[in-house]
């Protein structure tokens, strides 16, 4: 996912640069909920891990 979002993020610096201005605005757009989606998920399994954690000890 964050692979995704960095891709992204890479073809719209690439799009900004070229002038390709509504291209460049839809790929930062993509990257950022990726990338969102992204530390979202981390967060969760972060959290079960944590709880799964605390019922083995």
């Amino acid at each position: 996912m964050l692979k995704l979002a960095l891709v992204f993020f890479l073809v719209s610096l690439v799009a900004g640069f070229f002038g390709f201005t509504n291209i460049a605005a839809g790929t930062a757009t993509i990257a950022k909920w990726l990338f969102v989606i992204a530390i979202i998920i981390f967060v969760i399994f972060l959290v079960l891990g944590l709880m799964a954690g605390e019922v083995l000890f």
